[in-house]
Parts: structure tokens; sequence; C-alpha cells
């Protein structure tokens, strides 16, 4: 039986205080996810707020970030329009990647076996070169390997090797590297 009123958040762990939480929700519906908000703006927003972003990453408009104290960017990397970044745990995208519009990096999940339907959140890692395609959903405590592909649509609920292709069906297939 499950028993709702039995939840606590044990085990998780924001990362910050509540005024700090407060201020980047402010900033993130009010300036971060806006159209007119420029690029550069959204880095330097993700920064101040302790998010680790290398050079020359492009952010689009409408992104959410649960977190920013919790998320790596490396450097060349595109975040699509509509991407949403529920970092519970903490996020890693590596360099060259791509994040397609309204895809999930989702590192939060309950444990259905619990009747207090507790947390059971891990962290996210997308390798190098890897490609997150619009719509894909990266579940919690997953890898997706170096030039990797979700396709669209796609759920990834376990480590996807590098090279490899995922769709939407749960076919795997391998994919060449980049010239």
């Amino acid at each position: 039986m499950r028993d709702l009123s039995a939840f606590t958040l044990a085990g998780y762990d924001k990362g910050r205080g509540k005024l700090t939480q407060a201020l980047w929700f402010a900033v993130l519906n009010l300036v971060f996810m806006a159209w007119w908000c420029p690029a550069r703006l959204r880095v330097a927003l993700l920064r101040a707020f302790g998010a680790t972003v290398g050079t020359n990453v492009f952010i689009r408009h409408k992104v959410r970030v649960l977190w920013p104290w919790k998320l790596s960017i490396g450097d060349n990397t595109w975040i699509g329009e509509g991407a949403w970044l529920l970092n519970l745990e903490p996020v890693t995208i590596g360099a060259d990647v791509c994040v397609s519009q309204e895809a999930l990096l989702c590192t939060g999940s309950h444990d259905h076996r619990a009747a207090d339907f507790r947390y059971r959140n891990a962290p996210i890692t997308v390798e190098d070169g890897a490609w997150v395609a619009a719509r894909a959903t990266v579940l919690a405590g997953t890898r997706v390997g170096r030039h990797a592909v979700v396709g669209a649509g796609a759920v990834l609920h376990q480590d996807l090797p590098e090279l490899t292709l995922h769709t939407a069906d749960g076919a795997r297939r391998p994919v060449k590297e980049p010239q």
C-alpha cells in the first residue's frame, strides 16, 4: 500500500539555502527562460549561481534548470529550446554535446516498491559529442556514452555505450564516429 503522507525529503540535499533557491527561481522565470534574454547572459547567470559552464556554450530560450549549482557543461555545447534539466542530483554534460528541443534530463525518481514513495535519485552524465535529440528523455542514473545518440522521442533508462543509437522503439545500433 502506498502512503504518500509518509513521504519525506530524506536523503535529498538541494545544495543551497532557501534564499538562494528562491532567487534562482525568480531569475529563471523572469529572465533566464525569456526569449529576449541573450544566450551569453544565460551562461553568465548559470555561472553566477554555481554552474560550471565551458566556453562557446549556446543555451536557447525556454530552457529550465532546476539547480544550477548541480550542473556542469563542457565547451561548444548546445542546449535547445524548451529543454528541461531536472537536476535534483548532478548533471554533467560534456563538450560538443547537443541537447535538442524539449529534451528532458531527469535525475529524480521514486522507489515504487516503498510505501512512502521515497526518492531514488541519481546523477546523469552525457559524454563528449553525444546528442540527445528532440523530446528524448534521459532518466536518473544513466550515462550517455561518447558520440552516442538518444533518438527523438526515445526514453533512456540504462547506460548507452559510446557510438550507439538508441531509438524511440528501444532498438540500439552502432553509429559511425563523426569525421
